[in-house]
């Protein structure tokens, strides 16, 4: 089997070639290829790669190469977690916002627009290529704003799948303070990508014992801790938030934090920097605790367990049941796992085409979104709110446009004022030009 990563010079990707290294009986890969034009950065990654597979005694070939075409080429999945830009785009999006009096995020509000602007055209290039050599093979999109990139690859036929590892990391959280093994535990999770609740945590399956009730009477005040949310606002809404829901249910003061402290953004390129020192120690064959800290924590269990599913490789051997998003394993079938697909009728307050993240059963054939009971008009407004923006957010992305910029802008419910909206389009469109083609 070969997967290929593109963005492979991420300093993520010792995270996920740990867990291919360890999951080698889930997902027993021949090749493993890293795509990026970062020469200097691919040759430490890849380096500290090809130790982590020789410590694990894992007999796949690791190749680093520039050449996207030469990278996909006969690969059976295809793994996406670039940034275009990189961290000073980054950092941009995180700061301008700020002077509208708006949160500056990288995934959500105009920072998260300028971010799907000039990543959405480079993926289905990416995409399409893929589609030209093996047409069979899927394509799992870890790269943000995951919702709206998925949404434009399956728009445009493409097999994808999104995937974000905040399920995963609530579940194993929950399985924590319960007692049990993240196996055990399946979320009933929906929304949209970085909007999202768990509205039931179900103990084996889900058809089994909904112990989220118990759960925030012992564990709340841990759990509004991780969020950054009151514990009292957890126990009035009787479900658990992605902590992404900060920035609608405490705008102001998330705004008042952001500037007054450094941007995500800086920490992370100086992590990143340590990172890469590190990496270039020939005595190091584990990823660095550091990792940690960068984020996209378990990413690398999520990956294997849908690449798995998807390509039909699933062993039940040493790995053990279910090590992906949230889910759980049924007997002999497929395992369940939280995924970014369409939403087909799953949430009917939305049109079919729009991109949801719920758990699926996700197979050879792709993820089928489980039953979800209907939802609260609480977070089913504020889903279809979101959803309209995304859908603006994909046109202009597609077709570019200082007004389509504008229209996306305005509708986004953390922003939602005209004279807001003019500033920050022409602040985006400032501070993007050089990768929008029509700007």
């Amino acid at each position: 089997m070969k997967i290929t990563v593109v963005g492979g010079g991420s300093t993520y990707t010792p995270e996920l070639v740990d867990g291919l290294a360890r999951l080698r009986d889930t997902l027993p890969v021949a090749e493993l290829v890293l795509v990026d034009p970062a020469a200097e950065r691919l040759e430490l990654v890849g380096g500290l790669a090809r130790r982590i597979f020789a410590k694990q005694g894992h007999g796949g070939r690791i190749v680093t190469t520039a050449d996207l075409d030469a990278g996909i080429d006969g690969a059976d999945a295809v793994l996406l977690q670039l940034r275009v830009g990189g961290q000073a785009a980054r950092q941009r999006d995180e700061t301008w916002p700020l002077e509208c009096g708006c949160v500056g995020q990288e995934t959500t509000g105009a920072g998260g627009l300028a971010k799907a602007l000039r990543t959405v055209p480079v993926v289905l290039d990416i995409a399409e290529r893929v589609r030209r050599r093996n047409p069979r093979a899927w394509i799992i999109d870890f790269t943000n704003p995951v919702g709206i990139v998925t949404r434009a690859l399956l728009h445009a036929g493409h097999r994808a799948v999104g995937l974000c590892n905040v399920a995963i990391g609530l579940q194993r959280k929950f399985a924590a303070h319960l007692g049990v093994t993240p196996a055990d535990v399946h979320l009933a999770h929906v929304g949209l990508n970085h909007l999202t609740w768990e509205t039931a945590v179900r103990l084996g399956g889900p058809e089994g014992e909904d112990v989220l009730p118990a759960l925030l009477a012992g564990h709340g005040d841990a759990i509004a801790g991780d969020l950054r949310l009151p514990r009292a606002l957890l126990d009035r809404l009787g479900v658990v938030p992605s902590y992404y829901l900060r920035y609608y249910y405490a705008h102001d003061e998330v705004v008042r934090e952001l500037r007054t402290k450094p941007s995500r953004a800086e920490e992370v390129a100086r992590m990143e920097r340590e990172l890469l020192a590190m990496y270039g120690d020939p005595a190091l064959d584990e990823k660095p605790a550091l990792l940690a800290g960068r984020g996209g924590a378990f990413y690398s269990e999520a990956a294997v367990d849908l690449a798995a599913a998807l390509l039909g490789n699933e062993s039940g051997g040493p790995a053990g049941p279910s090590v992906g998003g949230g889910g759980g394993r049924r007997a002999g079938g497929s395992p369940y796992q939280v995924v970014n697909t369409l939403n087909g009728g799953t949430l009917p307050f939305l049109p079919d085409d729009a991109v949801i993240e719920v758990q699926a059963a996700v197979g050879p054939t792709g993820p089928v979104p489980l039953p979800v009971p209907k939802l609260d008009p609480l977070y089913a407004g504020l889903i279809a709110n979101v959803t309209a923006y995304e859908e603006l957010a994909l046109e202009a992305a597609l077709r570019g446009g200082r007004d389509r910029v504008f229209r996306a802008l305005l509708a986004h419910p953390l922003i939602g004022q005209y004279d807001a909206a003019e500033a920050l389009t022409d602040s985006l469109v400032a501070h993007n030009r050089e990768h929008l083609a029509w700007a």
